[in-house]
């Protein structure tokens, strides 16, 4: 992925900790990636991705635990949607690696996992993988 093609994608980061949220976009921003929009729980999230009229996102990050709506059930309510970003490409960020749940959380509709902590280089890999692995 050039710096070109960074620069072009569109990034939901999904996560109820400001803190980790800002860790996420700082890490995006150093990577290159600058078109980031930020929704701070699951029913944001869904607004955001439910109205046609803001821009659609290339790729979604998003907390699995997370405060009302967990990231599992928002996966289900995102692929649910009746319009294209139902079917956007979503990361889920999570420190539950058991197969258990990720089988869960595939099952709702994930694309991939990272696991915590997040670098910057897994981060990017999950990123690229996703992204080339969804282009027709």
């Amino acid at each position: 992925m050039n710096a070109v093609e960074v620069t072009d994608i569109n990034i939901l980061i999904v996560e109820d900790n400001v803190h980790f949220r800002t860790l996420i976009r700082s890490i995006l921003q150093a990577l290159g990636f600058s078109k980031l929009e930020e929704a701070q729980d699951g029913l944001e999230a869904l607004e955001l991705l439910g109205d046609t009229t803001v821009s659609r996102p290339d790729l979604v990050i998003l907390d699995w635990k997370m405060e009302g709506m967990d990231g599992v059930e928002c996966v289900r309510q995102i692929r649910a949607l009746s319009c294209d970003n139902s079917q956007v490409p979503i990361i889920m960020v999570t420190g539950y690696t058991e197969t258990s749940l990720q089988k869960e959380a595939r099952e709702a509709g994930v694309n991939d996992f990272l696991g915590k902590p997040i670098s910057p280089q897994s981060l990017l890999g999950r990123i690229v993988s996703v992204i080339e692995s969804t282009r027709v």
